[in-house]
């Protein structure tokens, strides 16, 4: 069993929301239990009884009760909470009351400066964003999409299109043009609200052609909303500022409880994205049931650092839900230097801050000491996501952040906009470890034959439906899309496609994408397992491995590595890297093959791209194995596409 880095005191649980929760259970419906593991037992099992104790503990607003919690109980086509009539902006909206001039956001944007609104203001402003939309015609069902940055303009859109019961669609104004348009084009927008242009890094970036060719190539468009900053206001534009000059009420459009949301896309690094639509009841009730596994509150101060095209831009709102401040940081988190964001952290005196795992690695491949550093006294709460979180990253942050510090990694997915496994503010911290399987997601580990695993990798499944399940993928009308995506392995079960490992105890460890998978003589392994051996030498900045299995031959291992400054790529420095593997990892798992790299390929989100130069590397199109629109890095392909050319050179 892993080191115990963190143990909450007795105060700080007690205190906490999941016990707050608990408590609840035991005085309103008479249930108690040992420990937390029986209490998911009762969660995934008793799916009535626990989310109907989600709606009734967080006050789900509604002007017409469900009838019963789950009319079926399949998936895929789960039937969850009919004759519920609600909309998710009410859940938001009923924290203003209390606290109107309470900073509800706080945005610190490299563009624009520091900006904050109060509860007031944002309702007001929502109220009357959504008063222009019903003018220009949006009503229930019609798509209101945007190219924006992760600002308070993202969130006033999003919630004024969610109140008149319009869906909404978003997507970071870093994207390329084809990976927007292969994104909106699916779903036939009404409205496309956009920014111009940007500061990023210090340097303006011009987006006005890129947006002059999603609207000359989306018909179906009747109005365009323009941020100006970069240039004049187009022709038959409106200004975003012009659409907060109304004293409206706000009002919200009562809809069913699966009624569509917002539609997120997969990653699109391979095929055209999957257009996932989420349901308004189904996101209330997850986000609810997640913000006590991030022990969120009113008064508290929250950041999670984003792209507002990663689903933890949707995750903002578990936050603002709960009537928490949500803090926003809009520019390069390392600009003028990696120490930024700690300072933000710092000045908004932030009790939760969030990132993904690769911001961790950075800080401490940089070697910041943010402890000595800047004032973390408010801090309490560290989450991280993305990609698995290192045990070195551990070390570091109870080492260089805060010694005192709930350090929660999560690990879930876009496709179900929540986590699967995450924290638990009254339990132990263990290195390399996340603390529990969330509550009411019945996740397992599954070998090839459905056979439920303990201490041993295996296929992540939830072996029951989660009302935040997609609805649907737009366009998809005989579902077999959204079927072949998560139900064709097991037939009724979920399969994520990552693999895990769940403890006795029921922790966790992720270990990276399973069709991303090693497989040396019949050992399948993980990829994370490897990366952690390599990245942990202060020589290796970066890295990615790929299992290459060939028809009749035995598999090819390349691991391409990115040399920190001044280190030579020599033998001496292979020597090190197999060294660290074999130590580390298994000599079983030594690379056929080590690679030199200025970069590795990236989605937006920060994911490495194992699968699409997989398939490269195994003689499939470079066109078609990944669409670079949706790479953050997309010249860094350039390289893999000659080696593979080389390779299959040699072949012949």
């Amino acid at each position: 069993m892993n080191d115990i880095l963190w143990t909450p005191t007795k105060e700080r649980a007690d205190a906490s929301t999941m016990a707050e929760f608990e408590r609840f259970l035991k005085d309103q419906r008479g249930l108690t239990f040992e420990d937390y593991n029986a209490m998911w037992e009762w969660s995934v099992t008793d799916l009535d009884g626990f989310w109907s104790a989600i709606w009734d503990y967080f006050d789900v607003q509604a002007s017409a009760p469900y009838t019963t919690v789950m009319a079926k109980r399949q998936m895929p086509g789960a039937e969850w909470c009919p004759g519920a009539m609600l909309n998710y902006t009410d859940q938001i909206m009923k924290h203003v009351d209390s606290q109107p001039d309470g900073d509800a956001l706080i945005v610190q944007s490299e563009t624009f400066g520091r900006k904050r609104l109060s509860w007031s203001e944002l309702r007001a402003q929502v109220a009357s964003v959504a008063a222009h939309l019903r003018d220009m015609g949006v009503t229930k069902g019609d798509r209101v999409v945007a190219v924006l940055p992760n600002t308070e303009t993202a969130m006033i859109a999003f919630l004024a299109t969610a109140s008149i019961g319009a869906i909404w669609s978003l997507c970071a104004p870093d994207m390329g043009h084809v990976a927007i348009l292969d994104r909106f084009k699916q779903i036939e927008p009404k409205v496309l609200i956009a920014q111009d242009g940007y500061v990023h890094a210090g340097k303006t970036v011009d987006r006005r052609e890129i947006l002059a060719g999603l609207e000359a190539a989306l018909p179906s468009l009747v109005q365009c909303v323009t941020v100006p900053f970069v240039g004049d206001l187009p022709k038959g534009h409106m200004a975003w500022d012009s659409l907060l000059d109304r004293d409206a009420p706000y009002e919200s459009t009562q809809v069913p409880f699966d009624h569509p949301l917002w539609i997120v896309y997969s990653s699109g690094t391979t095929g055209n994205p999957k257009p996932i639509v989420h349901g308004h009841g189904g996101i209330i009730l997850e986000s609810a049931k997640q913000s006590l596994h991030h022990d969120l509150r009113r008064g508290g101060r929250y950041c999670w650092l984003t792209s507002s095209g990663w689903i933890m831009w949707n995750s903002q709102f578990t936050a603002l839900g709960q009537g928490t401040t949500v803090a926003m940081f809009d520019g390069a988190p390392n600009y003028p230097d990696m120490g930024v964001i700690w300072r933000f952290v710092a000045d908004e005196k932030l009790d939760f801050f969030g990132a993904g795992a690769a911001f961790f690695s950075g800080c401490m491949k940089a070697g910041l000491t943010p402890r000595d550093e800047v004032d973390l006294s408010a801090l309490r709460s560290l989450g991280s996501t993305g990609s698995p979180l290192s045990s070195d990253a551990y070390d570091w942050i109870y080492a260089q952040v805060k010694e005192d510090v709930w350090l929660a990694p999560i690990s879930g997915g876009t496709d179900l906009a929540g986590a699967f496994v995450l924290g638990h503010p009254g339990m132990p911290v263990r290195a390399g470890e996340m603390q529990c399987r969330a509550l009411g997601n019945a996740v397992r580990a599954f070998d090839e034959d459905g056979n439920d695993l303990t201490g041993v990798v295996g296929e992540l499944v939830c072996t029951e439906p989660l009302p935040s399940m997609p609805l649907f993928f737009w366009g998809d009308d005989d579902g077999s899309r959204l079927h072949d995506s998560y139900f064709d392995t097991y037939p009724g079960i979920w399969r994520h496609g990552d693999w895990i490992e769940i403890n006795e105890n029921g922790g966790s460890v992720i270990y990276g994408r399973s069709d991303a998978t090693i497989n040396r003589k019949g050992l399948r392994l993980g990829s994370a397992e490897i990366y952690q051996a390599v990245e942990g030498l202060d020589e290796v900045m970066d890295s990615l491995v790929v299992d290459l299995e060939f028809l009749g031959r035995e598999s090819f291992m390349p691991l391409f590595v990115v040399p920190a400054q001044g280190v030579a790529f020599d033998d001496a420095f292979k020597d090190k890297i197999n060294a660290a593997i074999r130590k580390n990892v298994s000599a079983r798992f030594i690379p056929n093959e080590i690679i030199e790299v200025a970069e590795i390929p990236r989605t937006l989100s920060g994911k490495k791209l194992e699968v699409p130069v997989k398939k490269l590397l195994l003689g499939q199109d470079p066109e078609k194995v990944v669409n670079r629109d949706s790479m953050a890095n997309p010249d860094s392909f350039d390289f893999y596409v000659a080696y593979a050319n080389a390779r299959a050179t040699q072949k012949d």
